[in-house]
């Protein structure tokens, strides 16, 4: 697919100092293009952009997108990647979770309507909530419990989708949407109550490792730099989506709680704890789309990717525990 934006593009991206978002603001940048990343750092680092500090093309304005947008000049898109996204934060955050995926997405998609940019908007596989269907298509209209304890996700991001449609439907936006698959990586927040860096943080530390129910549901992991290159291919595009990203490596809970101890060289143990409400039993992506669409094509493997990522927590714990308290 031929390069729509890059050098001479300016970018807006909420949420650039989370995972997802700095690994996408690095991206962008590579490509010669400027960037200026909105974020309030709820959930995330300032860490996660700190060696931008000295880059010309990199703006950083720290402000809550649900308040609205305090940026000038002209923007050639806008990518919303705002929001909490862990399970833990669901509860804690819940309001807020669901507020920047409501007020924060029209800010967006009103930005984008004024400068005739093109939006992009990192929904989730979540939208299909515990799914009937597997693998998943995006024709699936999903299994969620509206007022279940993750609803404040599930239903925010479904609702983003709706105003992002209607935005392009109404206003004639070029939007395209993004349901983003279970992602992992350098930068995932160790205490984030996600399963790859709770199993890391535990197998490094030699803890009894937690997996909930038996261990037997599965998700399927994409390195970021894969979902990365999903996003960019989706924003070149004209696409409006939705178009899944992820990977096709499904795996067990046990069975990617053992890989990681494996890897890590670690003698953790496997301990089991009750499962969460409305946990999926399975979830794997339908690809089809993303790869006809938009030339998807992940190549970093499990034990690769998990490799790296072990090296970035073992560096991370390192260094935070050489840090004078």
């Amino acid at each position: 697919m031929a390069q729509r934006y890059g050098t001479g593009h300016r970018i807006l991206l909420t949420g650039g100092a989370g995972f997802v978002g700095s690994h996408l603001c690095d991206a962008l940048l590579a490509r010669g293009a400027e960037v200026v990343v909105v974020d309030n750092f709820l959930t995330g680092s300032r860490e996660n952009i700190a060696h931008l500090a000295d880059e010309p093309r990199f703006t950083l304005v720290e402000a809550d997108v649900i308040d609205g947008l305090p940026v000038g000049g002209r923007f050639d898109a806008v990518l919303h990647f705002a929001s909490p996204a862990s399970p833990t934060d669901f509860e804690k955050l819940a309001f807020e979770v669901m507020k920047v995926n409501s007020a924060g997405t029209f800010h967006c998609l009103e930005l984008a309507r004024e400068q005739g940019a093109r939006f992009v908007l990192a929904s989730t596989s979540e939208a299909y909530g515990d799914p009937e269907v597997h693998p998943q298509p995006e024709t699936y209209r999903g299994n969620v419990n509206p007022i279940g304890p993750r609803a404040v996700y599930d239903e925010a991001k479904r609702f983003a989708e709706a105003a992002t449609a209607g935005y392009r439907r109404i206003h004639g936006v070029d939007t395209g949407i993004v349901r983003i698959f279970n992602t992992y990586g350098p930068r995932m927040r160790p205490d984030d109550g996600r399963a790859i860096p709770t199993f890391a943080s535990q197998a490094l530390a030699g803890a009894p490792i937690t997996v909930h129910g038996t261990g037997g549901q599965t998700r399927s992991i994409c390195y970021v730099s894969d979902l990365v290159d999903g996003i960019i291919a989706m924003l070149d595009s004209d696409e409006p989506g939705p178009v899944n990203l992820g990977s096709e490596h499904e795996l067990t809970m046990r069975e990617l709680a053992e890989t990681i101890v494996e890897l890590a060289g670690s003698r953790s143990t496997i301990s089991f704890l009750p499962r969460p409400t409305d946990d999926p039993e399975l979830r794997r992506p339908d690809l089809t789309r993303a790869r006809e669409l938009l030339g998807f094509a992940p190549s970093v493997g499990p034990a690769e990717g998990l490799g790296r990522t072990l090296e970035w927590f073992t560096a991370h714990t390192a260094e935070a525990s050489a840090s004078p308290a």
